[in-house]
């Protein structure tokens, strides 16, 4: 089977080279910022005493001709001189809040979400290559870190350790364009330490998001599964300190849903365009999540035909009706919020269809990102039922993966199987619990 067109992203966080503070790096940082090598001050007058005292030089022949700007390398960090250490926002190795736990006092320069947003979008648009060493023409290092630092609009360069101290950690729940997901990994800060921004929600569901963030090979928007590809449980999510009101400037979470259909050449193999990912989004919020392993994205592929098919099927739809290709019936269906949801067909005894059951609220109260008494009630009959094992807090009215993993394990044991065991309560379910 093919997979979607996401590739997870390659890179390494460390401290740089040099990012050293001082009125002359910072000057020489913004006029060749592409350079490797900082000119400091020191480095510039051993330049003019060389070339002023060449005479008591030679005679004494003590002295360097160049006075080296830092000391060598730290031996707990190789590459990083000792000399930036701890004088340069980077910090040393210590936990994601520094050292006690607590946030050191800094100042964030005031900005808002909308200019957040767009200067992230700068460097999406220049396609900014990733790099450790380099600096872009704005004076902002080419890493995670260093596009944060430049999106955020901070006096400097900081790193993966330091940049919480610029925000204020908050939930999942709260995150809004603009925020970040930050991953840092005290133990070795060069393996999977990683930040990304945060543009906004992909479908309601949220669980794929709109990243911003600069990886091998180059800065880049794209949607991704929360919070990441790999060590996702690791990562924080804050909020920049400095954030004063104003426009969100986020993405919206999906493409307007009145969007006449495209045609037929916008969809099938080697098809790449935004109207591939909008059917895709439309097709999960109808049922076609668990097709979706990544994305869905802007690139076709054989998950977009199978999930298509499955809801063409639902519709009753058999053969050519039916072949994983969008016509203006399927999209309209979509669009519109009409026709039937996706069902995994049954391995074994289907749930009974009843209707009428009595205080059954409906399949939409138990949806991701439901939030009501109902998802309460029911997990209150599952536990009282001997199904709770799966609640370590609650249960509660907001419908999470511990109230669809009671309710799978309660259809399982009626003897069901496939769709008719898929964790969301239907009218029988509801009518066997409470009976």
């Amino acid at each position: 089977m093919e997979t979607p067109g996401f590739d997870e992203p390659a890179f390494e966080e460390f401290d740089p080279a040099s990012d050293c503070d001082c009125p002359g790096c910072v000057h020489w940082r913004r006029v060749l910022p592409h350079s490797r090598t900082g000119r400091h001050p020191a480095a510039h007058r051993a330049v003019v005493l060389a070339a002023t005292a060449t005479a008591a030089i030679a005679v004494t022949q003590a002295a360097p001709a160049f006075a080296a700007p830092h000391a060598p390398d730290h031996p707990d960090r190789p590459n990083v001189p000792a000399g930036d250490e701890p004088d340069t926002p980077q910090g040393g190795k210590a936990p994601l809040h520094g050292p006690g736990g607590k946030p050191a006092g800094v100042k964030a320069p005031a900005t808002t979400r909308a200019a957040i947003i767009k200067r992230a979008k700068t460097w999406v648009a220049a396609q900014v290559p990733y790099s450790m060493t380099e600096y872009w023409s704005d004076g902002y290092r080419q890493d995670c870190s260093g596009f944060v630092s430049m999106a955020w609009n901070l006096p400097g360069n900081e790193w993966t350790g330091s940049l919480d101290q610029y925000g204020v950690r908050i939930a999942k729940d709260d995150l809004q364009p603009g925020d970040i997901l930050l991953f840092h990994n005290p133990a070795d800060p060069e393996k999977g330490s990683h930040v990304v921004i945060f543009g906004g929600w992909t479908d309601y569901t949220h669980t794929y998001y709109i990243a911003y963030e600069e990886t091998r090979p180059r800065a880049r928007k794209q949607a991704t599964p929360y919070a990441y590809w790999s060590n996702s449980a690791r990562y924080t999510a804050y909020r920049y300190k400095g954030l004063v009101a104003g426009a969100a400037g986020g993405d919206k979470p999906a493409e307007p849903l009145d969007v006449p259909f495209p045609g037929a050449a916008y969809f099938g193999p080697g098809a790449n365009n935004k109207y591939v990912t909008q059917l895709g989004r439309m097709l999960v919020e109808r049922g076609a999540a668990r097709f979706y392993s990544s994305g869905p994205g802007p690139r076709w592929t054989d998950t977009d035909r199978r999930a298509t098919q499955a809801f063409q099927q639902a519709q009753g739809w058999t053969g050519r009706d039916a072949d994983g290709l969008p016509g203006p019936q399927t999209w309209t269906l979509l669009v519109t919020g009409k026709g039937n949801d996706i069902r995994t067909g049954a391995a074994g005894p289907p749930a009974p269809s009843s209707h009428g059951v009595p205080g059954y609220p409906g399949r939409a109260s138990f949806r991701p990102g439901a939030n009501n008494k109902y998802v309460t009630l029911l997990g209150k009959q599952l536990v009282k039922k001997g199904f709770g094992k799966y609640y370590t807090t609650g249960p509660g009215p907001r419908w999470g993966e511990a109230d669809r993993r009671a309710v799978e394990a309660f259809q399982r044991a009626q003897g069901w199987r496939g769709g008719a065991a898929d964790g969301y309560p239907g009218p029988e379910t509801w009518r066997r619990l409470f009976k």
